[in-house]
C-alpha cells in the first residue's frame, strides 16, 4: 500500500503521486457511498492502476454528518505523521462509518491513535488545531467553487463522476484520461 502526504499541497496521495493522470477525490468520512468508494478503490482501482494515476484525497465534509467535520482534521493530522496512518484511518472510519456516532467519536479516535502509537489526548487537541480546519475548510471552499454539491465527487481530467457509479464507470473514465494523456 503506498500513500504519501504530497509537500506542496499537504494533500494524501494513492498510487503514483507523479503520475500525469490524477484522480481528485472529494470525499466525506461518514459518507456511505463515500465508503462504497474506497472500497472500489483498494478491489478494483489501485490494483490496476496505482503505477498509472495519483489519487488524491480532498476533503467535503457535509454540513448534514455530525462528526465528518472533526473527522477530516483528524485525518489531516494522522496523514502529518505518518501519511500511511492517515489513509489508514481514513480506511477505519469509512469501514465503521455506520456505528460510529457524534457521542463516541472521540473514544473511537483516541482508540485508534493507541493502536497506532500516538497519544491519544494529542489526537484528541489536534482537533481544535486551526491549520488543520484551515485545510479542510479550504479543500471544501475549491469544492464548492468546482460545483461539489455530493460525495463522493471524482473528477478525472475534464470528466466528473458524482455520488453513485460502479467500477466500471470509474475504469473507462481513467482508461480514457490515460489515452488522453499518451
Amino acid at each position: 500500500m503506498f500513500a504519501m502526504l504530497q509537500p506542496s499541497n499537504n494533500r494524501l496521495v494513492e498510487g503514483n503521486p507523479d503520475a500525469s493522470v490524477r484522480v481528485l477525490i472529494y470525499e466525506d468520512l461518514q459518507c456511505g457511498d463515500c465508503a462504497v468508494l474506497r472500497k472500489m478503490l483498494d478491489d478494483h482501482l489501485l490494483p490496476a492502476y496505482r503505477e498509472q494515476v495519483a489519487v488524491e484525497h480532498r476533503d467535503f465534509p457535509l454540513p448534514k454528518h455530525s462528526w465528518a467535520r472533526l473527522a477530516a482534521v483528524a485525518a489531516r493530522f494522522f496523514a502529518q505523521r505518518d501519511s500511511v496512518v492517515g489513509l489508514e484511518f481514513r480506511r477505519y472510519l469509512l469501514a465503521d462509518f455506520r456505528s460510529i456516532s457524534m457521542m463516541d467519536f472521540g473514544d473511537r479516535l483516541r482508540e485508534f491513535a493507541a493502536a497506532h502509537g500516538v497519544d491519544g489526548m494529542e489526537a484528541i487537541a489536534a482537533l481544535g488545531d486551526a491549520d488543520l480546519q484551515a485545510a479542510v475548510e479550504q479543500d471544501y471552499q475549491e469544492g464548492v467553487a468546482r460545483g461539489v454539491a455530493k460525495t463522493p465527487t471524482v473528477f478525472i481530467g475534464e470528466n466528473v463522476l458524482i455520488e453513485k457509479f460502479s467500477p466500471a464507470d470509474l475504469a473507462g473514465t481513467i482508461e480514457r484520461a490515460l489515452k488522453e494523456a499518451a
